[in-house]
């Protein structure tokens, strides 16, 4: 999927969860760039090219690999950590996947979709925090 082997998807959720939870115990969230730079030097394969289309949804891919991996234990979108470099919000795959998980109305008001966005950090925040 996306021109990468199930293995390698593989590493990379491995690598990208492995990084958001210490993200996470340090109640830092992290960047789109900064996530695409760890998996890089972490897992030693080709970074995602976020000026292409398929790329950048690549990387939503494996954000959806990542929160499946963890929800189960966690209850939570750990992906809630990763946003815009330069910005101050969840991408749109995010409340996507919300919605498509049922946390999150379908048809959800702006108002709506930042309130589950801070409760999701604040909850992050809550269950890693005591790790530190």
């Amino acid at each position: 999927m996306y021109g990468r082997s199930e293995e390698e998807w593989a590493k990379l959720t491995e690598a990208g969860l492995a990084f958001l939870i210490e993200r996470a115990r340090m109640n830092r969230p992290t960047s789109y760039t900064e996530l695409n730079t760890t998996l890089v030097q972490r897992v030693g394969v080709s970074g995602f090219d976020f000026s292409r289309a398929d790329e950048r949804a690549a990387m939503g891919h494996l954000l959806w690999l990542v929160v499946e991996a963890n929800r189960p234990e966690s209850g939570l979108m750990i992906s809630a950590l990763v946003f815009y470099l330069n910005s101050n919000e969840a991408g749109p795959g995010f409340f996507g996947l919300a919605q498509e998980l049922g946390l999150l109305p379908a048809k959800a008001s702006r108002q709506q979709k930042e309130e589950f966005w801070v409760d999701q950090l604040r909850r992050l925040e809550e269950r890693y925090s005591r790790f530190r």
